[in-house]
């Protein structure tokens, strides 16, 4: 089982030193992969017409590519990637850019995660279009692909139209840089069969969503001449705890509930989990250390049930 820590950008508030003792110690602990989640603003819930935010506007956030590239030069070892990164907010040209510098800078360990997002005022600030952003979604990750391969990129789009351009240096995955794509309906589960390596699930409600889920993506990754066998699984064990989630602010303060949360997801299929450090901090770690005995003690529980 692949295990993973998405990191917590509260972190932040013991310095440089707090960010740099957090990623090391994931690695250190056994974790194999460190992701970062992505959101460049939040919005206020006091704008009329406004959908309400999932999460405070004043929640710290880090930038994912910035955090990233800070995380790789203080480890050797452990995965680095994005859960998720909203990719049709972000122009992908440039995306395909970072994530290939990331990846030559951290010898060929990153994996990108990304999603298309829920918060519109978000794509509003960053003068991005909310309404479309699924179709531009699976452009993006085409182009991607094709900077990450093509010596000459020709790119016939909708929305990113490329005629002769070039992006070198090519990274050490190349186009074999995988791509995860989280997501819950029917429309992510289509993208990740015809697009994605795996899927990144947040808040799979039971063994029968699962199972209908895994079946629709293996089934898109057939009609898309892919290979079915090939695509990862992994789901947030819990994720961030919404406001006025009482019951999930303490889940990570019972390693044993954790544990027992991670044999069920097994059973679904998964074989890759992911434990929330911002979670766990709210649970009651306020610091870095505190996180870390934290992160130790759910490894060790998630390593002998789940191997």
């Amino acid at each position: 089982m692949k295990l993973a820590v998405e990191f917590a950008s509260v972190a932040y508030r013991e310095g440089t030193d707090g960010i740099t003792r957090l990623a090391k110690g994931i690695e250190d602990i056994g974790y194999d992969q460190l992701d970062v989640y992505d959101h460049v603003v939040m919005g206020y819930d006091d704008v009329p017409g406004r959908a309400k935010s999932y999460y405070p506007s004043q929640m710290p956030i880090l930038e994912a590519f910035m955090m990233l590239a800070y995380a790789a030069a203080v480890t050797d070892r452990i995965g680095l990637g994005t859960e998720v990164l909203v990719l049709p907010q972000r122009q992908p040209a440039l995306v395909a850019k970072q994530v290939s510098t990331l990846d030559t800078l951290s010898n060929g360990r990153v994996r990108l995660g990304v999603g298309i997002g829920w918060q519109e005022s978000e794509y509003e600030a960053l003068g991005e279009n909310f309404r479309n952003r699924g179709k531009r979604m699976d452009e993006a990750m085409e182009l991607l692909r094709t900077y990450w391969r093509d010596e000459r990129v020709d790119f016939e789009s909708a929305y990113y139209p490329t005629t002769a351009m070039a992006m070198e240096p090519k990274s050490p995955q190349g186009a074999d840089l995988p791509i995860w794509v989280g997501g819950n309906t029917p429309p992510a589960f289509r993208r990740v069969g015809k697009y994605g390596d795996g899927w990144l699930a947040s808040q799979v409600r039971d063994a029968d969503f699962a199972k209908q889920a895994m079946d629709d993506i293996r089934e898109a990754a057939v009609a898309a001449g892919r290979d079915p066998e090939a695509i990862g699984w992994q789901s947030m064990i819990a994720p961030i705890p919404r406001q006025g989630d009482a019951s999930g602010k303490t889940f990570y303060a019972e390693p044993d509930r954790v544990a027992a949360r991670s044999a069920e997801l097994k059973a679904m299929g998964f074989d890759g989990l992911a434990v929330n450090a911002t979670g766990i901090f709210q649970a009651g770690a306020r610091s870095v250390d505190a996180m870390l005995d934290s992160l130790q003690i759910i490894h060790d529980k998630l390593r002998a049930e789940v191997g």
